[in-house]
Parts: C-alpha cells; structure tokens; sequence
C-alpha cells in the first residue's frame, strides 16, 4: 500500500511538472484526494505559515514592482555591465545573483537577459558563457535572499520544529546561505569563461553569418535601460524596500528588539516569522500610499502571478507530502532515521532530486524540511546543504531558462541533442556542489 500511495504521489508531481508550477499545486490536490479517499489517510496539515510569509513578502515585492522600482534596480546593474564589458561572464551572473538577492525572485533576470546578449556578442564574446551562467546564478540567488520564499519558509519551519534545541534564525541561516551560494555562482563563472568555442573559431556560428538575414538577426538592435528616466517615487519605493530588508536582518540578529509573549517566566520574543510578515505588509503600504502607485496594476504585475503561482505551489505540494509523511512517520523513522542522521549528504541528494519534480526551492523545501527535522536530521547541515534546493536545472524545462534560450540570437544558448547536454547543466552542477561544499565547511568551522 505505501507503494502504491508513493506511486499515487510521484506521478502527481511527474504530472504537474508539465503544466507549471499552478498545475502542480492543483494536481497535488488530486494526490491528497486519492490518499484521503482512497487510501484512508488522514489529511495533514497544510502550511498556512509558510503561505501567509509567502503572501506578504510577495504582497510587497509586487507594489514595488508597479511603483518603478525593479527597474531602479536594474538599470544600475546595466551600467555596471556596460561599464566593465569584457568582464560580461563574471559580471553578469553577479548581477543576476545580487538582483535576485534584493528582490528575493528570480525572475527579474528576464529584462537583464536581451542586455546580457547585446554587450556579450558586440564584445565577440560567445553569448552562451555569460547567459547560462546569468540564468543559474539567478536562481542561485534566492537561497540567499532575506525576502525570498525559500528562505522565509525555511526560517518558518525552524521556528515551528520542535525539540530541535536553538531555532536556527535569518540571520544565522543567511550567515552560511549568502557566502556559500555566492561561492558557487563564483567559480560557475569562472569556468564559463572557456566554455565551448569562441565565435571567431564556431563553424556553425560562422556559417550564420554568411546569410545577411541571419547576420542583422543576430546583431540586432541593442536593448537598453540606460537613458530612461523614472519618477522620483520609483526611487523612492526602492529605498524602502531596501529599508525594510535592513530592519528584518536587524530584529533576526538582536531577538531582544522584539516583544516577548508567553506566560511569566516562559517568555519568547515574537517570532521571526510574524516579523516578516508584518514588516512586508508594512513596506508595501507605504510604498502604496506615498509613491503613487496604481492599486489596479499590482495584480498584474509579474512579480505577483508568480508569487501567486508559488503560494498554490506550495500548499498542495506541501499538505500531500505531509498527509503521507505524516501517515508513515514511525516506519519512515525506523527505516531512515539512521541513514540520513549518519550520512546528511542522502538529505541534501533528496531534496535535490525533488526540487527538480517540483521545479521549486521553496516546494521543495516544504515537502523534505520536515520530514528532515521530523526524522532527526541535524538543522545545522539543513542549512549547510541549503543550496541543493536548486535543481530544476537538470532539465532545461524552467521558464527563466527557456527564456535564455530564446534570448540568446546566436543560438550558442541551447538544448542539446539528447536533452540533458545542454547549456545549464554544467554550470548548475558547479554552482550547487560548491555552494554545499562551501556551507558544509562553514558550518563546521562556525556554527
């Protein structure tokens, strides 16, 4: 039977994975009929923290992004590139890493893709070695983000976890989680510097340009932000935003700022989780009342629809692994407590493989995390593999990716033949491997 209702599961996230990340949420709703019908199994919990933190954050993220201020953002990241061209493969995936930092999203590197392109193949630089390298750094970067809902939600797992001892905090987390993936986007970088063929040397690449159509395409027109202007309320809905991630660092780093609740003698700051939230939602209405912002545009925004996306992601991903998690805890104890206590890398490896099922750090994180704490796992190499989250990757199926593709017009960006040789995958395997190489030692030396 556990067979079967892990058959029942695997093929709800196999399924999902072809209609996005709201089909894998709606679809995980028929897994959690079918092991509550079908099956008997008492339904879980659904994961309303995790949720609501994610709701806030994105709540925030998406006003800045109707007031102007992503672009804020961006335009200074183009003037950094253009600045410093011949250094485009370090720089760019820096960028990318540092947008998605701030932004807690990586899906803002959408605009930086046509502009990585246009300085990399006017600098006859092989566009391939500085856009997949972008594109995986971007993603790299929310396991680094203080507002991203992966860490968010892996803050709230850890405030919610019982009899682990010391709850691991933002600050803690993020004090391993910033430098390991920032290691790993660093020498993911420097090895794409010779990857495959330089242009003057690619045949194929060569044979394009012989065709005057083939040449305008893929010279083109530059794509720039540079000499636009923006209202002085995009400005200012960036620095507070910028304020507000200060002042979530500042109350995780000093749980003394915070109010304590709790019977006399069994007192407790406020929970860093409720902080986020209160802070995000804050943020956004100042945003809302003092820079001008269309309230009718901000559910339209990008930004929004995927926060929106990830929310549906997550709760029913999340509440069909904890319904059999949960069902199966004491035979999953038994049978792999041992394992994953004595050999953590076998939980990093797991969360690895399902973040490519879901296509989601943060849905993955919600469907292994507990199971990992539930089963004894120690919190401190939870965080030192933090970065194995990222492995949608693998296959070249996520949107940012496939944009990357179709950015890139000298076709150097690619799908390979037999699917899995293509542009990403080497630059992810470095990145991620090196990120937990980096946290695992970090973890060892500090925590």
């Amino acid at each position: 039977m556990i067979s079967l209702q892990i058959v029942v599961i695997l093929g709800c996230l196999l399924l999902g994975t072809r209609y996005g990340g709201m089909g894998l949420g709606l679809i995980g709703g028929i897994g959690l009929f079918i092991l509550t019908f079908v099956f008997g199994l008492q339904p879980g919990k659904p994961p309303v923290d995790v949720m609501l933190t994610i709701l806030a954050v994105i709540g925030c993220a998406s006003v800045l992004q109707t007031a102007g201020g992503l672009n804020v953002m961006m335009q200074f990241a183009e003037r950094l590139l253009r600045r410093h061209p011949a250094f485009i493969t370090i720089l760019a995936p820096l960028t990318t890493w540092s947008l998605t930092f701030l932004c807690g999203t990586g899906h803002v590197v959408y605009t930086m893709f046509p502009i990585i392109y246009d300085i990399a193949i006017k600098q006859n630089i092989r566009p391939e070695r500085p856009m997949a390298v972008a594109s995986v750094a971007a993603q790299m970067g929310i396991c680094a983000s203080p507002v991203s809902v992966a860490v968010v939600s892996m803050v709230s797992m850890f405030a919610a976890a019982q009899g682990i001892g010391h709850a691991i905090g933002i600050v803690e987390l993020l004090s391993v989680a910033i430098p390991a993936s920032l290691a790993g986007v660093l020498v993911a970088a420097a090895w794409s510097l010779r990857r495959g063929k330089s242009l003057d040397k690619d045949e194929e690449f060569q044979a394009k340009l012989k065709d005057p159509e083939q040449y305008s395409f893929i010279y083109g027109e530059s794509q720039t932000l540079i000499g636009q202007k923006f209202p002085k309320e995009a400005y200012r809905a960036t620095l507070i935003f910028f304020a507000a991630i200060a002042v979530v660092v500042i109350f995780g780093a000093f749980p003394d700022l915070r109010p304590s609740f709790g019977l006399p003698g069994k007192m407790k700051p406020l929970s860093m989780n409720l902080v986020i939230q209160m802070l995000m939602l804050m943020a956004g209405a100042i945003i809302l009342m003092t820079c001008k912002v269309n309230s009718r545009e901000i559910s339209n925004s990008t930004v929004f629809k995927a926060g929106a996306v990830a929310v549906i992601s997550v709760f029913g991903v999340a509440w069909m692994a904890d319904t059999f998690f949960d069902a199966h805890f004491q035979l999953l104890k038994t049978t792999l407590a041992g394992v994953v206590v004595s050999q953590p890398w076998t939980y990093a490896l797991v969360l690895f493989l399902t973040s490519k099922l879901v296509n989601s750090q943060a849905a993955a994180l919600a469907a292994i995390a507990p199971l990992g704490l539930s089963l004894g796992v120690d919190p401190k190499m939870m965080v030192a593999f933090f970065p194995a989250a990222y492995g949608y990757f693998v296959l070249p199926t996520y949107p940012s990716d496939l944009a990357c593709i179709g950015f890139d017009r000298s076709g150097t960006t690619r799908i390979g033949k037999f699917v899995i040789n293509h542009s990403f995958l080497m630059p992810g395997l470095i990145g991620v491997s090196t990120g937990c190489l980096v946290g695992y030692t970090l973890v060892k030396l500090f925590m």
